[in-house]
């Protein structure tokens, strides 16, 4: 890729002013760091309540602001992009929590984000991210040192030519930031198996076993009973439910996958996955979006919610 930049641009506050402001002592991460970053960060309980869908702009909000690092989530609704844009001296990493998006860069094969993956990049990287799928995505980012000068460019073929002002200033000059420290609850830099599942939810939006029944009657999506078999025959199953366990369920309904199932045609298929009482489907559900699959969710209270409703099942001596 070729930045057709004959002069540097002017910057507001340059390198040397930007470090004399870190305390002594500060030691910036990498971009592997980062990346290891988001994606905890990602993980984590208590940021999705704060995301907003802002439909004229992307929505973004910086959650941390350290001496060493910072944290940003953006929201982006269908066809909202970033333009081709540099970080400045910030090295950087991003992480897609839910939805996709892509990154262009001038003569590179476009890059298609998913779920879960993490992308890295040093000072100077400049790329252009878009969503153009047909659904929301949230992003997590994190630049070090914190972002404090952005450049945008114009695409001129293959070339990226600096736009005539100076390199803006960060977002920040346009919004008050509510910057928190975050860190999980228990201090310790270690999510628990609560914190976990509740950051998974927090990313779902979970069906109730009438809704399930109604969206696998009505719309199609497949209702997935990731129980063991043992499991089944103890307590029946559903009728009409796609029976695959939890251990291969990535490999069946992964498309790039050799072991998917003939229905896993596409990531904009709807699976909707149920266990014994909703906890384990839950996580199952995310490993899906991790894949694409961003309309997978799963059945609020799992099959015995399902039985106690008086939804249909299949008697224990039955099911299969």
């Amino acid at each position: 890729m070729e930045l057709a930049t004959d002069k540097r641009p002017v910057q507001k506050e340059d390198d040397a002013s930007i470090a004399a402001k870190r305390p002594s002592g500060t030691v910036l991460k990498t971009p592997e760091e980062l990346a290891n970053i988001v994606s905890l960060f990602a993980s984590s309980d208590g940021w999705i309540e704060k995301v907003r869908l802002r439909a004229e702009e992307r929505w973004f909000e910086r959650l941390y602001d350290g001496p060493d690092y910072d944290i940003w989530v953006i929201s982006w609704l269908p066809g909202q992009s970033t333009g081709f844009h540099d970080h400045g001296a910030s090295s950087g990493a991003l992480v897609v929590a839910t939805g996709i998006l892509e990154e262009h860069r001038p003569g590179e094969r476009t890059c298609v984000i998913h779920p879960g993956k993490p992308r890295a990049f040093g000072p100077d990287y400049a790329h252009d991210v878009r969503n153009v799928s047909v659904a929301p995505a949230i992003s997590i980012h994190a630049h070090s040192p914190p972002l404090s000068d952005m450049n945008e460019y114009e695409l001129d073929g293959n070339r990226l030519v600096l736009r005539e002002r100076a390199s803006r200033k960060t977002e920040t000059d346009d919004q008050e930031w509510r910057v928190q420290k975050w860190k999980p609850s228990n201090g310790t830099g270690v999510l628990s198996i609560e914190e976990v599942l509740s950051a998974a939810r927090a990313r779902l939006r979970r069906l109730s076993p009438d809704e399930a029944y109604e969206a696998m009657v009505k719309t199609e999506a497949i209702l997935v009973d990731i129980r063991p078999e043992g499991q089944r025959q103890i307590e029946g199953s559903i009728a009409d439910a796609l029976i695959v366990e939890r251990n291969v369920l990535e490999w069946r309904f992964d498309p790039a996958s050799n072991a998917r199932l003939p229905v896993a045609t596409d990531h904009d298929i709807r699976v909707v996955v149920f266990c014994s009482e909703g906890y384990t489907s839950s996580l199952a559900a995310i490993a899906l979006q991790d894949l694409g699959l961003w309309r997978a969710t799963d059945m609020i209270g799992g099959f015995q919610t399902w039985k106690e409703m008086g939804l249909p099942t299949v008697p224990p001596s039955k099911a299969s």
